[in-house]
Parts: C-alpha cells; sequence; structure tokens
C-alpha cells in the first residue's frame, strides 16, 4: 500500500461512517447530498482497498461486521478529528461570533449568569448565546451544547473544565424573626424553629453542620417548604422563617443586611453545595466565541459570602 492510500481514501472512510450511523445507503446518501450508487461506490472501493467485508448487506437493513465495528471507531475518530481542524479558523478568530450554547442550572442561570448577559451582548454583537436552563445531566456530545456549568465537588470523567466559583449553602434569617423567635446558638437549636428547606427529599429535612472536626445533624421542621431557592429566598425575607440556601442566592440579601447568617461558625453540609465549574469536552479547541464567554462571565462574577 502507498503511504498517500490512506489520504487517498479519506472521504470514503467518511462515507462509511455515515452509512454504518444511519443505517442505510439512501439515508447516508440524503444527508451527504449523494446519490446512493456513489454511495455505494465509496464503501466498496473502501472494502477493496482493506481487502475485508465491512458491512453485511441484506434487503432489509445493513449490518456491521466485526472489521466494520472497528473500522467506524476509527473512522468516527477520523471525522471528529477533521471537524476540530476546521474549527480552529474559529479558534483564531479575531472576532467572536456564532453561536454559544450553554447549558446551567436553573437557580445559578437566573442569579448569577443571566444578570451578565446584556453587557455580554452588548459587548459582542456578533455573538448569539442559548442558555438551556436545567438542572438535569445534559449530554454535551448527543446535544451539541459548548459548555456545561455544574455544581459538584467530582467533576465527571470525560470532560475537561476548570473550577468557577465555590457555592456553598448558607442557612439565613431576617433580623426580624430572629428578634421575634430568638437566634440559634447551636444547630439542635433549630428543632425549635420554622425552617424553610428543600423537600425534594425527605432527607433535605437533616441538616448537618460540622465544626472543629465534629458533625451534629438536627432535624428541622416548617410550615413551608420549596424546592426553588427564589421561593426559600423571599419566604426568609418576609420573616417565615431560616432558610437553607445557596451562598450565590444569599448574596444581595446578606450584603443589604436584609438577612443575616445563622450559626456562621459552623459549615452547612449539603449535597447541593459544592463549587461551580465549567465544563467542556477535552481535546477541543476552544473557539473565540467561547473563550470570551467564560472571560466576561468570570470577571463579572461576584463571589457568595462565606
Amino acid at each position: 500500500m502507498s503511504i498517500n492510500q490512506p489520504l487517498d481514501n479519506l472521504s470514503d472512510m467518511a462515507v462509511f461512517a455515515r452509512v454504518a450511523e444511519v443505517g442505510s445507503f439512501s439515508g447516508a446518501a440524503r444527508q451527504l447530498g449523494l446519490t446512493p450508487s456513489a454511495v455505494s461506490r465509496q464503501v466498496a472501493r473502501l472494502e477493496d482497498v482493506l481487502r475485508v467485508r465491512l458491512l453485511e448487506r441484506t434487503t432489509r437493513k445493513l449490518r456491521l461486521t466485526q472489521a466494520g465495528s472497528a473500522a467506524l471507531t476509527r473512522c468516527q475518530a477520523m471525522v471528529a478529528a477533521a471537524r476540530e481542524v476546521m474549527a480552529l479558523s474559529d479558534t483564531q478568530s479575531a472576532t467572536p461570533r456564532g453561536l454559544l450554547r450553554i447549558t446551567i442550572p436553573e437557580a445559578f442561570a437566573q442569579q448569577v449568569v443571566h444578570p451578565l448577559m446584556p453587557a455580554f451582548l452588548a459587548r459582542y454583537p456578533e455573538v448569539d448565546v442559548q442558555l438551556i436552563i436545567t438542572d438535569r445531566t445534559v449530554d454535551l456530545y448527543e446535544e451539541a451544547v459548548d459548555l456545561a456549568i455544574r455544581i459538584t465537588d467530582a467533576p465527571p470523567p470525560g470532560l475537561a473544565g476548570r473550577p468557577l466559583m465555590p457555592s456553598p449553602h448558607l442557612v439565613c434569617a431576617s433580623p426580624h424573626y430572629l428578634a421575634t423567635r430568638g437566634t440559634p446558638a447551636h444547630p439542635h437549636d433549630l428543632a425549635q424553629h420554622s425552617c424553610l428547606y428543600l423537600g425534594a427529599d425527605d432527607r433535605d429535612r437533616n441538616w448537618r453542620f460540622q465544626k472543629n472536626g465534629g458533625v451534629v445533624t438536627v432535624r428541622v421542621s416548617g410550615r413551608y417548604v420549596a424546592d426553588h431557592s427564589d421561593v426559600r429566598l423571599d419566604g426568609a425575607l418576609q420573616h417565615l422563617g431560616i432558610a437553607s440556601l445557596p451562598g450565590f442566592t444569599a448574596t444581595r440579601a446578606l450584603q443589604s443586611g436584609q438577612l443575616v447568617r445563622v450559626l456562621p461558625d459552623w459549615l452547612h453540609l449539603t449535597d447541593y453545595a459544592g463549587t461551580a465549574w465549567l465544563l467542556y469536552p477535552p481535546n477541543r479547541y476552544l473557539a473565540a466565541k467561547l473563550r470570551a464567554w467564560i472571560d466576561f462571565v468570570v470577571a463579572g462574577l461576584t463571589p457568595p459570602l462565606v
């Protein structure tokens, strides 16, 4: 085989990968803008070069052979690498442009990211931003998403990223509520108070606190339960009780004095706390539009009070 032979068959490899993914010659032909006979010829040519059968053809469907399965993995990697090369033009572009698709948890999107977007869009008029606001875990590959923000202490394997900001949970109440009901001096005192907790799971009533290496758990109760941090924030501002809130949710009210921290010497432990991470597929060149968005958001963040 000539050393140039693999280069001569790159197009055939890409066509074979599309046929295998779609499951038919006609379907691949429609997507590629070719005729079914042309697609069939390219796959046959690749089989002739490799001297193996890649697809078992029947009247109803195509089935990958063992050799075809092995070839498909490598051909898909080749197509992905080609897309990365083509993305270099966008990566090196001096002017950020194009559509950004970013998935973000609901509360973080509303309270942290959205307030920054009008200024970002004004600074970068050629960039469009689509925020996919959801608390579910979005597959960045399957849904063609450029970047995810997730709050976790354990970034998932298979993604690259950087920590954006800490996201602790704080226990807060209004000065009016505390003046009326008293200020807890120990986590166990919370059992005598009206507490605003998530309620998504019965375990959300078990508030845990850590101090000097020791952990204390207290089971709280209250007349108002809500699994949205904005609702719990407003409930605390309306003097309805002591709320467990993400730091980014409570920051402004704490800064203004509308809320004060309860048990500030204790670390509030919860599965909902962690670090907000910027996550994206590894080995992917960051396009200028994505670099601009990340830099802008990082510069505009106000760290939560801790």
